[in-house]
């Protein structure tokens, strides 16, 4: 599935700015930030449920917001872009 994820983490205090970190990084875990709060991500299943899951773990409710785009597979290719920072084609085989 691909799935767009945007969030924006309220970071006035220590705490805020501690689950921030944290929210960036289970999305890097799984997927290519395309803009600073904003990442896509290519999963599986079982990958999903543990991402959604850590990530609601992380974020504040009351402070917080988190928002998830299920898109089609057919939605990459109807994305533009313009500027710097090229998209990473999902597909693409990766090279370490």
């Amino acid at each position: 599935m691909f799935v767009l994820i945007a969030y924006d983490v309220s970071t006035v205090d220590r705490a805020g700015q501690k689950r921030l970190r944290r929210v960036a990084r289970a999305c890097e875990d799984y997927g290519v930030r395309a803009q600073k709060s904003l990442f896509e991500c290519r999963l599986g299943k079982t990958e999903w449920a543990v991402l959604r899951t850590r990530l609601l773990e992380e974020i504040d409710p009351k402070q917080d917001s988190l928002r998830i785009y299920h898109l089609n597979e057919d939605a990459k290719n109807k994305t533009e872009h313009h500027g710097h920072n090229k998209p990473v084609d999902l597909n693409a085989p990766l090279i370490l």
